[in-house]
Order: C-alpha cells, then structure tokens, then sequence
C-alpha cells in the first residue's frame, strides 16, 4: 500500500496494487499488476475493472521504522566490549564518544560500565 494526494486539499487516500488470480485468463493490465487509489474504507476489488477476472490485492511488508539514533561502528564496539565483560574499556568509549557527540544515552551507559568496572563515584560526591 502506498498514499497519494486526492484532488482535495489535504487528503491522503492510500494506492492499492492488484494482480490476476490466473495469469492464463487475464489481460495485460492485471496480468502485470495495477494501481488504484481508494478509501481504506472502500471494499477490496475482486474483479478486472477491464477484462472482469479474479484478481487480488497485493499485500507488502510494512515499513519499519526504528526510533533514536543509527547504530553506529562505536556503539557495536561498545555493545561487544560489554558482551565480554570488558566494563572499562566500554565505559571509556561511551565516555569518549557521548563528549564528542554530546549523547546523553552513552554519559548514562558509561556510569553504568564504569560502576560495573568497579568505579565507585559516590565517594567524589559532595
């Protein structure tokens, strides 16, 4: 399913892809598959608008869309020295890149690292 714009202002109306049920009975329209704007409301088709036999709606994999940052080089390094218990040498890249980057999630994952290294900063506080 893909969205196009309606002849109406502001009005996004999804594009359906249809295809022939038989290839054998079809003409080359739905044969090779079509596009038709509708209503998500509006029934499926089940016939050719041209030549009137079976056809179907293609369904596609939905897009996914994955929230926050890319993953980057520095963030599988990082996940791969806390997979083997290397909590400082985690602790000391997150620390490095969240300067460089300013990302607030790798400042908390460093502290993380660097108490599981054995760090203890609560005796820095005042």
């Amino acid at each position: 399913m893909h969205f196009a714009l309606c002849e109406s202002p502001k009005k996004i109306m999804p594009t359906y892809e249809y295809r022939a049920v038989d290839l054998g009975k079809s003409c080359d329209r739905c044969r090779s598959g079509f596009e038709v704007i509708q209503r998500i409301t509006e029934p499926e088709l089940t016939r050719c608008p041209h030549c009137k036999n079976p056809i179907y709606r293609v369904i596609f994999a939905p897009a996914v869309v994955i929230k926050g940052s890319p993953i980057t080089e520095t963030d599988k390094k990082i996940k791969e020295y806390e997979k083997d218990g290397k909590w400082s040498h985690a602790a000391e890249l997150a620390d490095k890149e969240a300067e460089k980057t300013k990302r607030e999630d790798l400042k908390t994952r460093a502290l993380e690292n660097y108490k599981k290294a054995g760090y203890n900063f609560d005796k820095y506080d005042t």
